[in-house]
């Protein structure tokens, strides 16, 4: 596959459908958008536990060493599911790419009191407590 000069994040989508078109038709797989976005973030919990796992949450067993390779293996293996859930609704890179533009943009504005979302005034931080 020739990637020169292709934005990474199309590459990354056309071999993730490539990948999710293969398994379903090995395998015959036929379930509804619906079963299949079920499917995918089981199998995406099932990662984040895993990744979970490689960084020392229980606070009750000696901490090991992080293993950099299982974690990066781990963040990979959920970027898998999640861009197989963005296939299957709709969102293509471009789309996935102006919405998070358009989200970050949203979350910059509410951290700095330019949004009308509620509950992000710094000022009123800990007044709750």
């Amino acid at each position: 596959m020739e990637t020169e000069n292709r934005d990474k994040l199309d590459i990354i989508f056309g071999l993730q459908k490539a990948l999710d078109t293969d398994i379903q038709e090995r395998r015959s797989l036929d379930f509804t958008m619906e079963q299949w976005l079920q499917k995918d973030v089981l199998a995406m919990i099932s990662e984040l536990a895993e990744l979970l796992d490689e960084v020392n949450f229980k606070w009750w067993k000696n901490a090991k060493p992080i293993d950099e390779a299982a974690l990066h293996g781990e963040l990979v293996d959920i970027l898998h599911f999640f861009i197989s859930m963005c296939i299957r609704a709709g969102l293509d890179a471009d789309k996935l790419f102006e919405g998070y533009i358009a989200k970050n943009r949203e979350n910059f504005d509410r951290q700095y009191g330019r949004s009308e979302k509620k509950g992000y005034d710094i000022s009123e931080a800990g007044a709750a407590e």
